[in-house]
Parts: structure tokens; sequence; C-alpha cells
């Protein structure tokens, strides 16, 4: 995003606050013990990734103070980098677990099942691993009081997060799966101290959920993106990535939905050295690949950014 760009997005923010300063939401992600790795690093960085951050750094937009109603305004996070990653014993995809699989939880619209695809074939570029879309399930009515909501000033219904993660996703999580991400059309809620939440997932349980209630809108190109995004940050934290702090990045911190928007749909340099640390992939056949799929999901600004960086990352 251009720093006017950003500047316009950051005024509407502000603006927007009075409406926004009620909620506490964006994502969540369960910590862990070592959530927040502080003792120095055991093992450098390959150089190989020295030079894929050094040649990705210009695209992004380092993360400056906080505005009011923006995620780090109201949660202190330390950040996570490449180094800290790799010697904190992430959640990794094994030889024997190497499937992110998807399960579509509830009722869905036309539209929305084809977004399903489209994630799924963009998520398999971004993390370079096999994506598996499961059979639609519905939730069994009427659930148990504990396990839903009336959101108290919407008055809308919400799934409470640890029933789908623990009570559905887990249980069935396939032998084969490096992770397993609910997709629902219904609202979420973590707890009764927060409105909603985009997603959740587990740092340690390779399970997520996340959803499209509060993603929807009259631009498909901007619902599509938005799923993308939220999509690919539950993910994200499911192999042990956290929120990200050093720049405006896929895997940084979200309250509300005008934040989440102001968000590229990339990883930043940090957070792209890990993904292809874990998984060891080539960056250059990442960003093609990248690229490609954007381009026929209709995102044509973001197919030329992935082009661009491709470009960069081969550069001699």
């Amino acid at each position: 995003m251009r720093a006017d760009q950003r500047f316009q997005m950051k005024l509407r923010c502000l603006g927007m606050l009075a409406v926004f300063v009620f909620l506490l939401a964006g994502c969540s992600r369960e910590s862990a013990p070592g959530d927040v790795t502080t003792e120095p690093s055991r093992v450098s960085a390959p150089e190989k990734y020295n030079i894929l951050r050094q040649r990705l750094a210009p695209f992004f937009e380092p993360m400056g103070k906080p505005e009011p109603g923006e995620w780090l305004r109201t949660h202190s996070e330390p950040g996570q980098s490449f180094e800290q990653y790799i010697n904190s014993e992430p959640t990794l995809p094994t030889d024997a677990r190497r499937t992110i699989y998807i399960r579509p939880l509830g009722k869905f619209r036309a539209d929305e099942r084809k977004i399903i695809g489209e994630t799924a074939e963009f998520m398999t570029a971004f993390f370079g691993l096999p994506i598996k879309v499961l059979g639609e399930r519905d939730f069994a009515w009427p659930l148990a009081l504990e396990n839903y909501r009336i959101h108290d000033t919407e008055g809308t219904r919400q799934i409470r997060t640890g029933y789908v993660l623990y009570e559905l996703l887990e249980p069935e999580l396939p032998a084969d799966a490096a992770a397993l991400i609910a997709f629902t059309s219904e609202d979420l809620y973590p707890d009764d101290s927060m409105n909603f939440v985009f997603g959740q997932a587990s740092l340690e349980k390779r399970v997520g959920v996340w959803s499209l209630s509060r993603l929807r809108d009259k631009n498909p190109l901007r619902f599509i993106e938005r799923t993308l995004k939220v999509g690919i940050h539950e993910t994200g934290h499911m192999f042990s990535l956290q929120h990200c702090t050093k720049y405006y990045c896929v895997m940084s911190g979200s309250n509300q939905i005008i934040e989440r928007d102001g968000q590229p749909l990339d990883a930043c340099p940090e957070c792209t050295a890990k993904i292809c640390w874990m998984t060891d992939l080539d960056p250059v056949e990442r960003f093609r690949r990248l690229s490609a799929v954007a381009r026929l999901a209709g995102l044509k600004e973001e197919a030329e950014q992935f082009e661009k960086k491709r470009r960069a990352v081969l550069a001699n």
C-alpha cells in the first residue's frame, strides 16, 4: 500500500473510531508456553534468507506508531523475528503431515462456495503445501448454551471459537494434516471479554477457524481479498507465526475490518522468510505461482506486485 493510501486509511480509521471503539476483536490466537522468544538466538539465519529479506524490504512499509483504534494501540506485542521463529521450536509440516485441510462449516451461498475454492488455490501457492477441501458440515442445532450467544448490541448469533476448535475440529484432525481450518459463515467470538473475532487458531493443536460474517462486501474482489487475508493469517498462526509488528503485513493483528483492509495480501520479509524456511520453498517459484492465482481471482494489482517481487528476488 502506498504512503498516501496508508494516510487516507488512518484518517478513515480515526473518523470511524467513535463507531468501533467498543470493538475488541480482529483475530485471536491461543497463547502457549514459549509464545514469545526473548532468549538470544541459538541458530543464525542462513545467508539466503538474509538476502531474501533485503530484496523484499522495499516492497513493505515499516510499522508506524499505532493510531487510536488500531490493534497495537490496545495490544502490547513484541513481534517475532525470523531468527526468533526458527529458534522457537515452531509447529511445522512434516513428511507425514503436509496437507492443509479446509472444512466448510455451516450454510453457504453460491458466491461463498466459489470463494472457498479460490482460497484453496491461493493458500496452496502461499504456503507451498497441498490443500484439500472437505465436505460441507453444518452445526448440529440446537447447540448447548455455552457454545453460542446472541450479541448484546447487534442482536446477531455468534459461535464460540473454542467449541469449533476443540469439540468439532480437533477430534477429526486427519493423520496427514499439517493443519485443519474451518471456514464458516457464522459470526465468531472467543469469550465474553470480546465482541467478535475474524478468526482464531491454536499455536499448538494445528486447528483454526475463520469467518466470512464480517468480511462480506458489495465489491466481490474486496470480499475475496479479505477472505484470503484472514485465512492466510489464521493458518500462519497454526505454524507458530505470531503477529508481525515490524511491517504492515498479512500477519499483523487487526481490531476491525478497516485495519485489515489496509494490510497487504502478502507476508512481509520476515514472515516470508519463515514460510519459505518451514517448507523449504523456492521464493521465486512461490511468487510466480502467487501472481498466477491472484490474476485468476481477478486481483490484478496484487498479481503485478507478486511479479515485481519475483523479479526482485531473482535478481543477481
